[in-house]
């Protein structure tokens, strides 16, 4: 029994319509190779699947590129020419944006302000004042982020600075000592010499010292 005769229609099955493609692919592409051996001819196949996949076959003989060529010389017109059309519009337009950007630059510099009219130049002078305000806003702000930025630092240093003072059992004021005896450094005493102060920082590790100051009878003497 043969097959029975197969409806031609879209296959709405996803599984079955690419297992198809599939099959009928390879179909294709051995009749092109039959033609190009049996009759000598020059075939080209370009395949694109319902997923995008993209499959070709060309005769050794050629390439796609010569099966092109040969294709518009048959039928006297070119494939590219509307491209190439399309580019060069575009180019041009791109061309005529970079022209005009390039004299609104030089005008926002002074320079190629002899052709424009009152409104023209009333118009550039409320686009260089707009920018004059945005460049002065980002200034101020840069500034004032700089400024607190050094803020922080300074906060920062000085806490460090605290800290250290803490770990090292600094007090924050000298305790003073005092010698009446006018002697000074030499150990001599003399009638009306002055008394000689002396400056030591007590460590609160030591508070039988805090608070003491020799004068009188306590006299505190540097032998």
């Amino acid at each position: 029994m043969g097959r029975g005769k197969i409806e031609i229609k879209r296959i709405e099955n996803a599984t079955n319509r690419q297992v198809t493609y599939s099959k009928r692919r390879t179909g294709i592409m051995k009749k092109a190779r039959e033609l190009t051996v049996l009759c000598d001819a020059q075939v080209a196949i370009i395949m694109f699947s319902s997923t995008g996949k993209y499959h070709e076959f060309c005769s050794p003989s050629t390439d796609i590129k010569g099966i092109f060529d040969r294709y518009q010389q048959a039928i006297g017109t070119s494939l590219w020419i509307e491209q190439y059309e399309n580019m060069q519009r575009t180019l041009s337009h791109l061309k005529d944006i970079n022209r005009n950007l390039r004299t609104e630059i030089r005008q926002r510099m002074g320079e190629d302000l002899d052709g424009l009219e009152f409104d023209e130049l009333r118009g550039l002078e409320q686009n260089v004042d707009a920018a004059l305000k945005e460049v002065r806003h980002r200034k101020y702000h840069v500034i004032s982020t700089q400024t607190e930025t050094y803020k922080k630092k300074v906060k920062h240093s000085y806490e460090a600075y605290k800290t250290l003072q803490q770990e090292l059992g600094l007090c924050e004021e000298p305790a003073w000592f005092v010698d009446n005896t006018g002697g000074g450094w030499d150990g001599g005493a003399g009638a009306g010499a002055a008394a000689d102060m002396f400056a030591f920082r007590v460590v609160p590790s030591q508070p039988n010292l805090h608070g003491m100051a020799y004068g009188g009878n306590h006299d505190l003497r540097l032998g």
